[in-house]
């Protein structure tokens, strides 16, 4: 599985169609058949307490997208701390079990773990 972070427009998108995926064969937030699911962070921010329960799911992907939502300025809602929280930890999860990490900035991807 391929891991794939960075903030909201970052390329991350683009890049998963680099490595040969298509539109259709990416799922936004929904697991389902597909190969690619992307938006991982508005998955877990519906279900905070059941972040857990989506890492053997999503495990099972071949490419799997997150937005970065640590950085910036802690909400004050308690809310969308608890999702930011569950986001990062079941991220960090996924990182360690993935056969490649990668960080996108400003459409440049850069290989943190693994090799593609």
């Amino acid at each position: 599985m391929v891991l794939i972070v960075g903030g909201e427009g970052s390329g991350k998108r683009t890049f998963a169609q680099s490595l040969g995926y298509t539109p259709s064969q990416m799922a936004d937030g929904v697991l389902d058949g597909s190969p690619v699911i992307f938006h991982v962070e508005q998955m877990v921010f519906k279900c905070p307490e059941s972040a857990d329960s989506l890492l053997e799911p999503l495990l099972k992907k071949a490419v799997v997208i997150c937005n970065e939502v640590g950085s910036g300025v802690m909400p004050v809602d308690w809310q969308e701390r608890a999702g930011r929280e569950a986001t990062g930890r079941l991220c960090v999860r996924l990182a360690q079990k993935a056969d490649c990490v990668v960080r996108m900035v400003a459409g440049i991807p850069t290989v943190i773990k693994g090799q593609l």
